[in-house]
């Protein structure tokens, strides 16, 4: 007993003297900074920590002393019961610093309380990137110069920060659903070897309308998956029990976004190997010696059901029927081997490998209940091969939808396409969006390596992946796609740079299910989207023409997907218009 008391008084006298027990924060190493500059930080004559509270908006290089001219110790974050918000506070020191730390205390209105385990701070890490450039392209590390970008958000309670560097530091609060409306008003405190040494205060107003469950949302959002990538970063068996359980987290964040698609692919990777890791197929076709075919779906159907189990359950896309070399392989009984064939879409061959499969494709989907919702999904296809396709599909398996990435201008082409998504340099008539969502089909669009604004590169404002969701609200769009949720170069915690493409381009989350910057703002684009269909819908039902139309404006500068003096305070402002209306209804 006397143990135990003693143990009380140590923990008491830690918590009443803001005293923390020593502990080693252990990390991994960041990329060599190419851009130094300790000139700048000769203007510094204290020692020790330095913080502030800084916008999101607002990125800063590791290695240069920041020019704020005050410190900020107070912020105010505003947003809707069951919404995520975010702030940022920055630190920076002129000699090492160990063993940084933050604690939340509990937020108080007049009358009600909020937890302190609402709010999370995430040290942000720096990685390498490089610039636009040509956009898409091979490249190589020396075609362009390269810096360090603060963008993941690790997952460390306790951080080491090294003298001449800056460590930017995510906070992000989740309003409970069940929050009373009011203002709330709790502190962070900022410790430092052990002992506190700042605290800020951080003002959270709760306004009264309530976000629903992202599995709720009626935004279309299609960030493809690559499984394989999770396997060889954790160097675990493909498709094993292990590779599943590791990629739980991960697919689990991407639903919290909203996702409503499930990447599949069904036969050799869709996109010749163009990635670090090869997409891995999930059907393995094999003919036997009689030459009829037989399939397997097992892998197939335990990652549709492992990500339905998340709360990904919509659509299944399927890749492809014109995966882009038009390349298919299978396993042939008589030689004992994996054949590889070129089976183009004007060919005898196409027919002859497609068709088996796609009629015992739709009687598997329907035994498992998943044929109404299941697409056979082409990406960035000719309009010649995109009829053969059709074609084929509608012969043969006219129960299966189909979805298209268009940039081949085409999109009218096709007005019965299940889902439809037009690169970002096309606009889709919003007459042809209304008339696609009366049949219950899906429109938005798109951005990749050929975007440079709006875009979430390492290197692009960190604004830029809330204003995607928002070019989607004013162009009236479903949602929005982009080609890679994880395809992992082969160190992003360190290099978000690839051969191919603008850095960043390939991966928006890192290993063991690590946040970004970009993650983060996305997030608050889609739970944005949602929020502006929410106050339409209650505009209408009211009869509100006034602020339908205060809205309407708000958005509609934002229609854009070209870099504008004024986008960034554009956005900022329609964010402030939004949550305005939002205290009306």
């Amino acid at each position: 007993m006397k143990k135990y008391y003693s143990l009380f008084l140590v923990l008491l006298f830690i918590s009443c003297t803001n005293i923390r027990p020593k502990k080693e924060c252990i990390t991994f190493n960041e990329a060599d900074d190419p851009i130094k500059d300790s000139l700048s930080w000769s203007g510094l004559e204290e020692e020790g920590l330095k913080a502030s509270f800084v916008s999101i908006d607002s990125k800063y290089a590791k290695s240069i002393m920041p020019a704020l001219t005050t410190l900020e110790m107070q912020q105010k974050v505003e947003g809707w019961k069951g919404e995520r918000v975010s702030a940022q506070i920055l630190l920076w020191s002129k000699t090492d610093v160990s063993q940084v730390e933050f604690e939340f205390n509990d937020f108080k209105s007049k009358e009600e309380k909020l937890p302190g385990s609402i709010g999370q701070a995430r040290f942000v890490r720096y990685v390498l990137t490089d610039e636009f450039g040509k956009g898409c392209g091979y490249r190589t590390v020396d075609d362009y110069p390269s810096s360090l970008a603060p963008d993941m958000l690790d997952s460390l309670d306790c951080f080491n920060i090294e003298g001449l560097t800056v460590r930017p530091v995510w906070i992000t609060i989740d309003i409970p659903q069940n929050a009373q409306t009011g203002v709330y008003v709790g502190t962070i405190d900022l410790f430092a070897e052990g002992k506190k040494v700042q605290e800020f205060s951080l003002e959270i107003e709760v306004i009264d309308q309530i976000l629903p469950k992202s599995s709720e949302w009626s935004m279309h959002l299609d960030l493809w998956q690559h499984p394989a990538a999770v396997a060889r970063i954790h160097n675990l068996e493909l498709w094993s029990d292990a590779h599943f359980e590791k990629m739980k987290p991960l697919m689990q964040k991407l639903a919290n976004l909203g996702q409503k698609v499930i990447t599949t692919t069904i036969n050799k990777d869709p996109w010749d190997n163009q990635c670090y890791d090869a997409y891995a197929d999930m059907i393995t076709w094999t003919k036997q010696e009689d030459g009829t075919w037989i399939y397997d779906y097992t892998v197939f159907d335990k990652w549709v059901q492992f990500m339905m189990n998340l709360g990904v359950d919509k659509m299944i896309n399927c890749y492809s029927m014109a995966p882009w070399n038009n390349e298919l392989h299978y396993f042939d009984e008589a030689t004992e081997a994996v054949i590889d064939v070129k089976a183009d879409p004007e060919t005898k061959l196409f027919t002859d490998m497609w068709v088996p499969f796609l009629k015992d494709f739709v009687k598997h989907l329907d035994s498992k209940g998943w044929l109404e919702i299941t697409n056979m999904a082409m990406d960035e296809r000719k309009p010649k091969e995109m009829e053969i396709i059709l074609s084929t599909l509608n012969q043969f398996a006219p129960q299966l939808g189909v979805a298209f990435a268009d940039n081949q201008h085409s999109y009218k082409k096709y007005p019965n396409i299940t889902e439809i998504s037009v690169s970002a340099d096309m606009k889709v008539d919003i007459q042809d969006i209304e008339a696609r969502r009366q049949k219950g089909l899906v429109t938005t669009y798109y951005v990749c390596c050929s975007d440079e604004f709006p875009n979430v590169f390492t290197f692009s404002d960190a604004a830029e992946a809330t204003y995607l969701f928002w070019y989607a609200a004013s162009a009236d769009y479903d949602g929005f796609l982009r080609w890679a949720y994880n395809s992992w170069v082969e160190n992003p915690i360190m290099d978000s740079r690839f051969r191919t493409w603008p850095a960043g381009d390939t991966y928006l989350v890192y290993p063991d299910a690590r946040s970004s910057i970009r993650y983060e703002r996305m997030l608050e684009g889609a739970q944005d989207f949602e929020k502006i269909r929410i106050l339409k819908q209650k505009m209408k039902d009211n009869g509100d023409a006034e602020n339908h139309m205060k809205l309407e404006e708000a958005i509609g500068k934002l229609n854009s997907n070209k870099r504008t003096e004024t986008w960034n305070s554009d956005l900022n402002r329609a964010k402030i218009v939004l949550n305005e209306l939002s205290r009306i209804f």
